[in-house]
């Protein structure tokens, strides 16, 4: 008796769990994107890694998609081709005010801020062999990679070393053909602005000698005076290159989701994500930084509810006039 009362409470449970789950699963896509970036880039590894494991934690499909990187992302969560993106904070300002060049005029204004990721250290990698070693060093006309066309690197990097009086010719492509184009001589310099370690740099100190350059004190103090940057170092530990950290700036980097996901889609989402961070650093180590503390790090994108409930039950304090729907 005891027994079969024990297995109908059960019963209960379980049909009760199962019903609010099916209840709590209401509006949910059938599938979703995460805007990422060129391959051999830091986005594509990472974003493709947290895409992978929301898509087997909730049982549903996803997966990262290669993109233009930040600008194209906005763009693509605003309109809700991509139900996530992953941004630096600079084009995410840029979206907002309506000034991303994707589709000047248009405030993109349903992207909504889903969770920390990491800062973006702004390095510049050369091979040995070319004799640069430092801003200083590279010969006018150098031949510049800054990843893809509209990405954070090729937004902000030409604008930075023009204020560090460096004259170049401007390439773009992806971080892996970029790296190839280094290789072969075709670049003499390749600027990036990613997450670290970038793939791309791993590969190259693998295939051959390379100079990772930091900026001196003064270019770093210059630099920060005239963009929305801060003080960033590269632990010695991230390259086999580096034999002490190298100074470096960098901006913070969010994922987004497009503002009309259903609450309790993007709240188990986030949880995936947020909750265990080893297995985010195990996808990538730049995920030690995707951690509650850093919520703070958005200044003013609007949070999208599920997120924010999410966010504020784990020890954030994220007030209701930044929260999407709430103002």
């Amino acid at each position: 008796m005891k027994i079969s009362k024990i297995l109908g409470a059960a019963t209960i449970v379980a049909l009760s769990s199962t019903s609010a789950l099916a209840q709590d699963r209401t509006g949910w896509p059938e599938s979703f994107t995460v805007g990422t970036a060129s391959q051999g880039g830091t986005y594509f590894a990472y974003g493709s890694g947290w895409a992978n494991l929301v898509a087997d934690e909730l049982g549903i499909s996803g997966g990262g998609e290669v993109t233009g990187g930040p600008m194209q992302n906005m763009a693509l969560v605003h309109t809700g081709d991509a139900a996530f993106g992953m941004t630096t904070m600079g084009p995410a300002r840029e979206s907002l005010d309506g000034t991303n060049p994707i589709a000047p005029g248009l405030k993109m204004t349903n992207a909504c801020a889903m969770f920390p990721m990491y800062q973006t250290p702004f390095s510049i990698t050369t091979l040995k062999s070319s004799g640069i070693a430092s801003v200083a060093d590279i010969p006018d006309g150098a031949k510049i990679g800054f990843g893809p066309a509209g990405s954070t690197s090729d937004t902000y990097f030409p604008k930075m070393l023009e204020t560090l009086g460096v004259n170049f010719e401007r390439r773009n492509g992806g971080w892996s053909d970029l790296g190839g184009q280094l290789q072969d001589g075709l670049l003499d310099v390749i600027a990036f602005a990613a997450g670290v370690p970038v793939p791309a740099v791993s590969q190259l100190e693998v295939q051959t000698e390379v100079n990772i350059i930091e900026f001196t004190e003064e270019e770093q103090a210059k630099i920060m005076e005239a963009y929305p940057v801060s003080n960033f170092e590269i632990k010695a530990d991230t390259y086999t290159t580096l034999k002490q950290s190298a100074r470096s700036v960098s901006m913070w980097n969010f994922s987004v989701a497009n503002c009309d996901l259903p609450e309790s889609f993007v709240y188990e989402a986030t949880k995936v994500v947020m909750s265990d961070n080893a297995r985010m650093v195990n996808i990538h180590k730049a995920a030690r930084s995707t951690v509650v503390e850093n919520w703070d790090k958005n200044t003013f994108l609007p949070w999208h509810p599920g997120a924010a409930k999410w966010f504020n039950e784990n020890g954030a304090s994220i007030p209701k006039d930044m929260i999407h729907g709430s103002m």
